[in-house]
């Protein structure tokens, strides 16, 4: 070995095991609380970048997917896909990579540089496959779109393959429960509201999806909520059993009330949903309803934050709600602290529900852990 060789060894030794050091002294100082609005360091300390996001809990492990950020002004435009982390504990992330990645094709409905929001990953036991659905918006159409995107994968971490994305059940009149109202029954020969007529508007070519969430249901059928009546009405449609289309059969929920980031989740047979008014990124307050049904009715209950911030959300808006497994009414409430400015920088608060009888509350916690639920 020349001196040369000799030297460039020595310094990838050196190297080497500085970044052992590095990952070693990182790995001892695993995080053991939440700490809501706080820089969230994943394993390789780099701030967590899935915002918008959801989580779904497989075989002992959790993934949480999200919108992947860039600095800069192209920061809320998609320009690399949705991330996938994974964790044990719900403090520690593991960085899975990119789970979808945007298409270099400009005609691609998911080009780089469209707007994709809030993806939410769902299993499928029937066909083994996983499923990511999200709101779509194509390149250069800012947000006239409207749309519903779908991928799918074998493998939770990915990578996913995009499907399509279209605006659901177009042609279909909504489903109406027994007891709903007449003054609830669109009359698309004579509109009786604005909201009715956009609902009317767009019926050939299907209902707009914006804001969503996807919900599985105990007995394995799937649930896409989203707004639509250009954010006046959230709608709840039924997907078809293999979870990558709908089926024709939803329902409007608080009709010509604007309402975004539909969080839904179900408790002691309840089923719950949180969300927020629509005040572009400017934080405003959380709303949050409750139905015996998932058809309904559902009631809406004002906000469910309590204290100081709380008529803000405390800075942040809903994204998803999360059962925490193996522990008894445990449910995180997850949203997002937006910074359009720097969009990479977006933080993520994290704070558990408390269930007063069939009412729930989200109070504020500048630090916390999963001891705050019971077993």
């Amino acid at each position: 070995m020349n001196t040369i060789q000799y030297i460039k060894s020595k310094l990838k030794t050196t190297l080497l095991a500085a970044g052992m050091l590095c990952a070693g002294l990182y790995s001892e100082a695993q995080q053991k609380v939440f700490k809501p609005g706080q820089i969230w360091p994943d394993d390789k300390g780099v701030h967590i970048n899935a915002h918008g996001g959801g989580i779904l809990y497989q075989n002992g492990k959790y993934y949480w997917f999200g919108e992947h950020k860039v600095a800069g002004d192209a920061g809320n435009r998609a320009m690399v896909g949705v991330h996938c982390y994974s964790s044990t504990d719900l403090y520690n992330w593991k960085d899975e990579g990119i789970a979808l990645s945007v298409s270099d094709d400009p005609k691609n409905d998911i080009a780089r540089g469209c707007i994709l929001e809030r993806p939410k990953v769902v299993y499928n036991k029937l066909t083994k496959k996983y499923v990511m659905w999200f709101h779509l918006e194509l390149l250069g159409k800012g947000y006239a779109a409207a749309r519903a995107g779908v991928a799918t994968s074998d493998r939770v971490t990915g990578p996913y393959t995009f499907i399509k994305s279209y605006r659901p059940n177009a042609g279909q009149m909504p489903f109406y429960p027994p007891f709903t109202g007449q003054s609830e029954k669109v009359n698309c020969a004579a509109p009786a509201s604005e909201t009715d007529g956009f609902f009317c508007r767009d019926l050939p070519g299907g209902q707009m999806a914006r804001d969503m969430t996807v919900f599985v249901d105990d007995d394995g059928k799937a649930y896409h909520v989203f707004s639509s009546e250009e954010n006046y009405t959230l709608q709840l449609a039924q997907l078809t059993p293999d979870y990558t289309g709908h089926t024709g059969k939803f329902i409007r929920i608080y009709i010509g009330h604007q309402t975004e980031a539909p969080a839904l989740f179900k408790h002691n047979g309840i089923y719950y949903m949180i969300g927020s008014g629509c005040t572009g990124w400017a934080p405003n307050a959380a709303r949050w309803f409750s139905a015996k049904s998932i058809w309904g009715p559902w009631v809406y209950h004002g906000n469910p934050c309590k204290g100081a911030d709380s008529a803000i959300t405390y800075g942040g808006q809903s994204t998803h709600v999360l059962p925490v497994a193996g522990k008894k009414d445990a449910f995180i409430f997850m949203a997002d602290k937006w910074t359009p400015k720097d969009a990479i920088d977006g933080r993520y608060l994290w704070l558990p529900i408390s269930f007063k009888g069939n009412d729930i509350e989200i109070d504020w916690l500048d630090s916390w852990d999963l001891g705050v639920f019971k077993k």
